[in-house]
This record gives C-alpha cells, structure tokens and sequence, in this order.
C-alpha cells in the first residue's frame, strides 16, 4: 500500500497538529481545519490505513491518532514546510552576532546560545579539532612584571588566549622578542605538526622557555582527543518544559544523558557531508537505555573549513521546520562572519 498524495495530507495534518498541541489528533479536527472536502468517514479511513503503514498510532480506542518516530522521519523528508525567521527571531540573532568574536569557542557557545532561546530546547553545540588550522601568528603581550599574554591566531581565527607567568622583569622588548622566535617556529604550520613539538624545535632558547610550553599547551587543548570532550549545554532545564519529560523517570533519564557528555560526540557529528542532521528515536540509541528523544544539527564552518556542530536535543515531537530554519540560518551567518575580524554580518543575510 503506497503513500497517495491524500494520505501524505492527512499525516502532515496529524504532524503538525500533535507538534503544535502534544494531543492526538482526530477526523473531525482534520476535516474542520485542513480537508473540509473530505468526509470524516473517509478520513478515519485513511488514519486507519496510515495506523497500519506504521505512521500513526492510537493511545486510546476512543482517541484520535498521533504520529510514530517513521511519520516524523517521513515528514522531515518529504512534508516538511520551510519557514522564515521572524523579525524578533532576527533580533535576537543579531544581538548575538553583531559584535566582533575572537575565539571559535566564543562563536559556538553563542551559536548554542541562540538556538536554545529562539527554539526554547536544549541546545548543544561542540568546537571540532582544529588540527587543520594553518598558525598565522603569535602574539606576547605583556600585563605585569611577572606574566604575559600569549595570543594565537590561525587561518581559522584566534584559537584561545593564556596567561604565562615567566618569573621577572618581563619588559616590552622581550615580548617583541619572544612574539618573533615562537611565529617563527610555528608559524606556518598546522596544529597537527605542531603537536609534535621534537620535529620542529630540537633546542629551546632558555629565556623563552615558558612561553614555548604555554603555547604547545594551548595547541595540545586543540588537539582531536582533547575537544571531543568539549561541549556547550545551553537551556539543560527547557527539556523539564516538555510535556514527554512530565514523567520524574523520563526527566532523570535526559539529565544523566546531558551529563555524559562524551557520549553526544557521535550524535553531534554529520555524515555524509551533510550541513543539516537529523535523527528522531532509535537513530540516537548508541547504546541500551538511551532516552527516546530527536537530535537535529548543523555544520559551521569557517573560511570554508568546519568548526564545529550545533544543534538542540529535545522531543521527537519538536517543531523540525522551526528548528531547521534556525540551524539553517545561524550556519549562514556564521559562515559570513570570519572569527576574529571586524563586526557581524548577521544583518545582511537573508532567511530563506
């Protein structure tokens, strides 16, 4: 029994209605509010149909019907309807992004930040490896008689800044100095060779020694192992706001899971070289006892390279098309707005 062009109808009417309202949805409310033409005899003919397709199911005899995981899956791919971002959306886009960012960190933990207020989910968002940034320059800058400022910029942007404590009579000139042999060093080499220190530097002048292990620190922090631990929460309480998670069990569940951090890595990760991933229900059950719940991502890059992922955890019940056209949009803005220069740009892209 194929899907005709009325059923795909009635299953994005129950979509929509259960996602809007989290109650099942009957015949009489589809024939009164989407398919008047339709008898509701026919309706609950095709609901039963769609029930026996595995698209829809049926919590209680006398009740209307609500969509399984399939129906969702179906619906992102096929009868999903694409929307625009709001002017108070926008605004709030914009007050996130029109400002100069420094770090990739900065630039995804606002991502994230974003996402959880204007979706009202849980957002999470990761900074990927960096080891193919290119160094561009390094940077000593001095703040006391003891300790410096160390500053790395790559091709991706500024990495991170740190403090080092040198000892005494830290001057102007030997920041000069030190900012000089470190680029020198590094400069023009990616993280990933730079992670092995023995290849590029067999003799470390003394006076510059700390400076040497603050930035091979710096660039360890940015290493594949080290970053797939790092990852950005934002809105972990929202999900209480969920009708699913009314439940004491199914609420614990999805806070110990937001608190095993490690294992979102692989749900955040998009394959295929998708810039959007969505996964709903057993998509996400990397191992036994994973709360049911939907993952949708996005890709960011930067200067044409990928930086990181971001997204929201939430119910399967989420409003996709919402949450699409927000993933959608922030990757855009973020793809014009190159980490470390000037203002933001979010102004002057457009919401398709």
């Amino acid at each position: 029994m194929g899907l005709t062009s009325r059923k795909e109808k009635i299953l994005q009417a129950i979509v929509d209605g259960y996602i809007e309202n989290c109650q099942p949805v009957s015949s009489a409310e589809i024939k009164e509010k989407h398919l008047p033409a339709l008898s509701s005899a026919t309706i609950r003919n095709e609901m039963a149909a769609l029930e026996e397709m595995g698209y829809l199911t049926q919590p209680h005899t006398s009740a209307g019907r609500i969509p399984t995981a399939e129906a969702y899956r179906l619906y992102v791919e096929k009868l999903m309807p694409r929307r625009k971002l709001s002017r108070s959306e926008l605004k709030i886009v914009k007050r996130y992004f029109n400002k100069k960012v420094t770090e990739l960190d900065d630039m995804l933990k606002s991502t994230a930040k974003v996402i959880s207020e204007i979706t009202n989910l849980t957002s999470v968002a990761y900074v990927q490896s960096a080891d193919d940034a290119t160094v561009t320059n390094i940077r000593i800058v001095k703040i006391s008689d003891s300790s410096a400022l160390v500053i790395i910029v790559t091709d991706l942007g500024v990495l991170k800044d740190s403090t080092v404590d040198i000892g005494s009579g830290v001057t102007d000139e030997y920041c000069d100095h030190a900012s000089r042999f470190v680029t020198e060093v590094f400069g023009g080499r990616k993280i990933s060779e730079i992670n092995k220190p023995k290849s590029i530097v067999k003799e470390i002048k003394k006076e510059y020694e700390q400076v040497f292990k603050t930035v091979i620190k710096i660039f360890k922090n940015y290493s594949h192992d080290e970053m797939l631990s790092d990852i950005v929460l934002e809105g972990s309480a929202k999900i209480l706001e969920q009708p699913e998670y009314a439940n004491l069990q199914k609420a614990k569940a999805m806070l110990e899971f937001f608190d095993a951090k490690e294992e979102l890595v692989p749900m955040l990760q998009n394959s295929d070289d998708m810039n959007i991933s969505i996964k709903i229900g057993k998509d996400n059950e990397f191992r036994d006892g994973m709360p049911e719940c939907a993952i949708v991502t996005a890709s960011y890059n930067v200067n044409g390279v990928t930086v990181g992922n971001a997204g929201v955890i939430g119910p399967i019940r989420m409003d996709y098309s919402k949450v699409v056209s927000v993933l959608d949009y922030l990757s855009k803005t973020v793809q014009m707005l190159p980490v470390g220069e000037g203002d933001g740009t979010a102004a002057d892209v457009e919401s398709d």
